[in-house]
C-alpha cells in the first residue's frame, strides 16, 4: 500500500478513537479514560505529527491559536465533535463537490457568533478556496507553495514549493504579483491524489500530482498547448477531477492583453495517456477563467462560461455556456441574442460558473446582470433560453441549495429561485456581503472588505459577522466541522462558528 493509501487507511481508527474519547469525556471514571487515551494514543498522535516533505522546513507559523491538551479536548465544555467520516466531511474540491454547489449538509449549527480560532502567514496570498483532505487543511499560494495544515491550530504538517512565481513586471498586464497557483486544486479519492496547476518562471503552466499524506511529487505535466503563449494565459478556473480527468480551464490575465484563446485542458489522472482539449473558435479572447471553474454533470459532462471575443459580427463561441463531452467535445451551447453587443461592450457571461439546478435546468448569469435558465443536454443555441430575469452582474461561483441560488454579485449577495417550469424570482438582497458564498450550518457564507458574514438564507439579513483580513479577488469560504477556513492576501484565516 502507497504512502498516500496508508495515511488514508488511519482514519477510521483515529475516528473511533475520537468517538470513544468524547463519549468517555461524559460518561466514564477517570480511571477509564486514562486507559482509553492510552490506548488510542498513537493513532491520535500520528495525524497531529505529519512530517515535513523531505527536503522541506515548516514556514507557516500559527497566530493566537488554541493550545490543546489532552485533558482540554476531554473536557464536555471544551470537546470538539467527533470528526465525521473524511468520505462525507471533508471539502475535495472548489465549493465541496463537482456540481460546485458549495452546500454542506455535514457543517453543524453555528453558534450564534463567530471566532477567531487562528491565523497563520504563508509565503503568499491565497486566491484558492481552501480545501480539506483527510482532514487536513490545504492551502495553496500564490508563491507557488502548497501546505497542509492542522485544522484545529493552523500548524504545518507539510508544504511543497513547486517552483518560483512569475512577476508580473515580466508580464504584459495582469493583476497578480507574484502569479503563482491562483486556480483551487482538486482531489481525486480514486486515485487517493491531490492535483494543483502552478505557473511557473519561463512562464509555463505545469499540473502537478501530489501524495496528500507528505506533499511529494508523484508526477508532473506540461499543460500549456501547442501554439499557446504561456505568457498571455492564465489558469485561474478552479480544477474538476471526472471521468478519469484532470480538467483545467484557461483564459487571459487581467486587461485582456496579448494572444490568447479560452480552453479546457484534460489531463489522465494516472498521467497515462494524452492530453485533451478544447479551445473556444474565437481568433482571441473567449475565456473560461470563472474562478468556479468546469460543473459536472451526472453523467459527466462538463458546463462551462466563456468571455467575450474578438468578434462582433460573426458569432465564434463567445460570451456562451457550452456543455462538453467526458473527451472535450461540444454537445451543445448557448448564447444570448445579444452576444456581439456583449462581446463590444465587454458584459459577457464568463465572469460566472453555470449552475446546474434540479430538474435538468441551468442557470447562468454574467456582467450584463441578466440571468438565462437553459435546459441541460440541450442548452438552445443563440437565444434559445428557457427564461430570463435582471438579477446582477455577477462574478465567481454561486452556492445553490434546491431551487434556490445565492449570486455573488460583487458588490452585494443576491438571492435567486428556480421554478420547476424555468420561471426566474429575485428574492432578498444583502449589500454588505458579495464574493463567491457556501451553505451550511443554517447559513449563508460570504465574504467582503476584509469581513466573513454568516447570513440567513430566509431573510439576507447578517446573523454575525468577523475581520479576517485583506481578501483576493473571488475569494470563497470552506466549511469543515464547525470551522470557516478563510484564504487571505498574507495566508489562512480560520473561523468559529
Amino acid at each position: 500500500m502507497g504512502r498516500g493509501l496508508a495515511w488514508l487507511a488511519n482514519y477510521p481508527i483515529r475516528q473511533q478513537c475520537v468517538r470513544m474519547k468524547t463519549r468517555l469525556a461524559h460518561s466514564l471514571l477517570p480511571i477509564a479514560l486514562a486507559v482509553i487515551v492510552v490506548a488510542c494514543g498513537s493513532a491520535t498522535s500520528t495525524a497531529g505529527t505529519s512530517p515535513s516533505a523531505p527536503g522541506e522546513t515548516p514556514v507557516g507559523t500559527p497566530t493566537d491559536a488554541a493550545t490543546v491538551t489532552p485533558t482540554d479536548a476531554l473536557t464536555p465544555s471544551a470537546a470538539p465533535s467527533a470528526t465525521p467520516d473524511p468520505v462525507l466531511a471533508d471539502w475535495p474540491v472548489y465549493h465541496l463537490d463537482n456540481q460546485r454547489t458549495g452546500n454542506s449538509a455535514a457543517f453543524p449549527a453555528m453558534s450564534g457568533s463567530l471566532g477567531k480560532a487562528w491565523s497563520v502567514k504563508l509565503d503568499g496570498a491565497v486566491y484558492a478556496e481552501p480545501l480539506v483532505v483527510g482532514g487536513h487543511v490545504i492551502a495553496a499560494t500564490e508563491g507557488d507553495s502548497v501546505y497542509s495544515l492542522n485544522p484545529t491550530t493552523g500548524a504545518t504538517l507539510w508544504r511543497r514549493n513547486l517552483g518560483t512565481p512569475v512577476r508580473l513586471s515580466t508580464l504584459p498586464c495582469g493583476n497578480i504579483d507574484p502569479l503563482g497557483i491562483t486556480s483551487t486544486p482538486a482531489y481525486d479519492a480514486a486515485s487517493a491524489t491531490l492535483f494543483a496547476v502552478a505557473e511557473v518562471a519561463g512562464p509555463k503552466h505545469i499540473l502537478f500530482a501530489l501524495d496528500p499524506s507528505t506533499g511529494s511529487v508523484r508526477w508532473s505535466r506540461n499543460v500549456d498547448l501547442p501554439g499557446d503563449s504561456p505568457r498571455t494565459h492564465q489558469q485561474r478556473a478552479a480544477l474538476a477531477v471526472a471521468n478519469g480527468y484532470v480538467y483545467i480551464g484557461f483564459g487571459g490575465l487581467a486587461g485582456d492583453c496579448g494572444q490568447y484563446v479560452g480552453e479546457v485542458v484534460g489531463v489522465p489522472t494516472t498521467d497515462q495517456g494524452a492530453t485533451i482539449s478544447y479551445r473556444v473558435p474565437v481568433a482571441r479572447e473567449g475565456a473560461v477563467w470563472a474562478t468556479g471553474g468546469p460543473v459536472i454533470d451526472g453523467a459527466g459532462h462538463l458546463y462551462v462560461s466563456t468571455g467575450n471575443g474578438s468578434s462582433t459580427s460573426k458569432y465564434d463561441g463567445s460570451d456562451s455556456v457550452l456543455e462538453l463531452s467526458p473527451t472535450l467535445k461540444l454537445l451543445s451551447r448557448f448564447s444570448p441574442s445579444n452576444w456581439a453587443a456583449d462581446n463590444a461592450a465587454d458584459l459577457d457571461l464568463g465572469s460566472l460558473s453555470p449552475v446546474l439546478l434540479p430538474g435538468g435546468l441551468v442557470f447562468s448569469a454574467g456582467k450584463r446582470g441578466t440571468g438565462y435558465v437553459l435546459r441541460q443536454g440541450d442548452l438552445g443555441g443563440i437565444g434559445k433560453q428557457v427564461s430570463s430575469a435582471a438579477v446582477c452582474a455577477a462574478f465567481g461561483g454561486a452556492a445553490q441549495s434546491g431551487d434556490a441560488i445565492y449570486v455573488p454579485c460583487r458588490s452585494q449577495l443576491r438571492q435567486v429561485t428556480v421554478g420547476a417550469n424555468g420561471s426566474v424570482k429575485v428574492g432578498w438582497t444583502n449589500t454588505s456581503a458579495g464574493e463567491s458564498p457556501v451553505v451550511g450550518g443554517g447559513a449563508v457564507w460570504s465574504l467582503a472588505s476584509g469581513q466573513l458574514f454568516a447570513i440567513d438564507p430566509a431573510t439576507g439579513k447578517a446573523k454575525a459577522s468577523i475581520a479576517v483580513g485583506s481578501l483576493p479577488h473571488f475569494a470563497s469560504p470552506t466549511l469543515w466541522n464547525g470551522l470557516v477556513f478563510v484564504g487571505t492576501m498574507s495566508g489562512l484565516f480560520a473561523v468559529k462558528a
